[in-house]
């Protein structure tokens, strides 16, 4: 996954996200996802959405899929870093 040219969507809270997250992600916490509901569509695909374990990200990407964007559920954002620098 070091190749990786989509984009990492981080669905954490503000205060969670400035704790530590995933190299150039975008921070949209999940009780605003549906205010950047366009803007996440013109995203690069593919999507790769990121919390802390996977639960909060699993409801954005079955959100996502279902309006056809290209994502998947990465889980944890520490589990995505870990990917990214293998």
């Amino acid at each position: 996954m070091s190749e990786f040219n989509g984009t990492i969507v981080d669905v954490r809270t503000r205060a969670e996200f400035s704790g530590g997250h995933v190299a150039h992600s975008v921070n949209i916490p999940l009780q605003e996802i549906m205010d950047h509901v366009e803007e996440i569509k013109q995203m690069k695909t593919p999507i790769i959405f990121c919390c802390a374990s996977g639960g909060r990200s699993g409801q954005a990407t079955h959100y996502f899929k279902s309006l056809g964007v290209d994502c998947e559920n990465g889980g944890g954002w520490m589990e995505v870093n870990h990917q990214l620098n293998n």
